[in-house]
């Protein structure tokens, strides 16, 4: 088991790596009443993790991740009369850990939570890092908070009943960790991606551990997203636009953002274009899309209307090598002619 801790301001969070979610309890403080947050999915599988615990069971789909959710959450908390002295915990992907994280850390003010992630994309980033939120107006988590778990499970078995489709998409996250930090990572990604789409239990432990160390690490020296932690945008500000707009899964339009981005750095940054062909080939064979049907002017509209807009500028996370990022703010109306330069290549 790889344990690591995540020290911020006022809190520490316990990321456990390679723990069996058997071992829930182990984690569950003594003097507290806990209360399970999850969904139909995951409880049919895994139901057995609440043993004894009350239950709240909230919605599948990203259609949920929203302010109705958080309200039934609150509701069902109340009709458990559930005080300030419970401890709530969240299984399941990213979705429910950002409802539950968002509205344990509201209910009265907030109560402790921790979570047991059960999908590769929440292992790999969505669990860590004290984000938690939903959306709003067909913006990605537009509502949220800063608040960091107690504790977070990322048990790889969980991974082997993830439809195969979901399971590739998590990889997103994860090349985006290798290619914004940490070239011995992309290494290994190229080395063992056939393994890793292949569930290969060591392989998928190193790469959970090692994308888990490098949003730490960032996470650590920038908790609220003013500087550093900008760099974990990293295909995400035209990703958000495309998910919604193509309505694909998170991991898919990341993909599609990071070579948006990719092309864009290889323009403005010096990106070689052999790190771009690289990352290309990587997300490929990983089974992730590198290209949407979605529209360049649709496309600036919808990422222009995103909550990391800075006044009548953007934070782009480019890249000059694989491993080493630009921030570069950039004004609203150059990237509209730039955006449709860089995208059309992969239109």
């Amino acid at each position: 088991m790889h344990q690591l801790t995540i020290h911020t301001k006022g809190a520490a969070s316990e990321v456990l790596i390679g723990e069996s979610y058997r071992n829930l309890h182990r984690y569950l403080p003594a003097d507290r009443q806990a209360v399970v947050i999850t969904d139909a999915n995951v409880r049919r599988h895994y139901g057995d993790i609440a043993r004894g615990l009350p239950v709240i069971e909230i919605g599948v789909g990203e259609s949920h991740k929203t302010l109705q959710t958080l309200e039934y959450i609150y509701e069902q908390l109340l009709r458990l009369n559930i005080d300030r002295n419970a401890f709530a915990v969240a299984v399941g992907g990213g979705l429910v850990c950002d409802a539950a994280g968002f509205a344990a850390s509201t209910y009265m003010r907030g109560i402790p939570f921790g979570f047991v992630s059960t999908t590769l994309l929440s292992q790999v980033d969505a669990s860590t890092g004290g984000k938690n939120g939903v959306n709003f107006g067909g913006y990605k988590n537009m509502i949220g908070v800063f608040s960091q778990p107690r504790f977070v499970i990322c048990d790889p078995t969980m991974l082997q009943t993830l439809p195969a489709g979901e399971f590739a998409s998590g990889f997103a996250e994860t090349v985006k960790a290798a290619v914004i930090r940490s070239p011995a990572l992309f290494d290994y990604l190229e080395r063992h991606a056939e393994q890793a789409l292949a569930r290969q239990p060591d392989v998928l432990l190193h790469v959970i551990a090692e994308a888990v160390k490098i949003k730490a690490q960032v996470v650590e020296r920038d908790e609220r997203e003013q500087g550093e932690r900008r760099i974990l945008n990293f295909g995400h500000t035209f990703g958000h636009a495309v998910e919604v707009l193509a309505g694909v899964s998170h991991g898919e339009a990341v993909a599609v953002g990071m070579m948006i981005a990719a092309r864009w750095s290889a323009g403005e940054c010096g990106l070689p274009s052999g790190d771009v062909q690289r990352l290309e080939r990587l997300l490929t064979r990983l089974q992730l899309p590198v290209t949407t049907d979605a529209l360049p002017g649709k496309v600036f509209l919808k990422a222009t209307g995103d909550k990391k807009r800075d006044g009548e500028a953007i934070h782009l996370v480019l890249l000059r090598r694989i491993g080493e990022t630009e921030i570069r703010r950039t004004p609203v109306n150059e990237i509209k002619e730039k955006l449709t330069r860089y995208f059309y290549p992969y239109h």
